[in-house]
């Protein structure tokens, strides 16, 4: 897929993805952008110019916090959950099983119990 494909694909998402990633632990930005491609198997391989932004908007909005690594050569930003992103993310996974299970029964032609 190329990258305007997998962005817009994220559109909508990109924030529980974040957050979701995030759960495992600690990490900085390229880390992110690494960690969501390896997971999703090179479908979304997103540009730094649409995870930054939205790290930094998590952030503001007290989802996220980040410190600078301590001992790189390179600095580098560190993001975390704060409890708040934790909630969120909660609030995230809930809706898209919700979501999923509709577009589900739509695609098979299956209506939902």
């Amino acid at each position: 897929m190329d990258t305007v494909a997998g962005t817009e694909r994220t559109k909508g998402h990109l924030d529980a993805l974040l957050l979701a990633l995030l759960a495992s632990g600690p990490q900085h930005g390229y880390g992110v952008i690494a960690e969501l491609r390896d997971r999703s198997e090179g479908e979304l391989d997103l540009p730094e110019g649409t995870v930054y932004p939205a790290l930094h908007r998590l952030e503001r909005a007290g989802l996220l916090e980040s410190t600078w690594a301590p001992g790189t050569t390179r600095r580098r930003r560190v993001y975390s959950l704060t409890a708040a992103g934790w909630t969120a993310l909660s609030a995230e996974r809930h809706e898209w099983a919700r979501f999923s299970t509709a577009v589900g029964s739509v695609l098979s032609g299956v209506a939902s119990a």
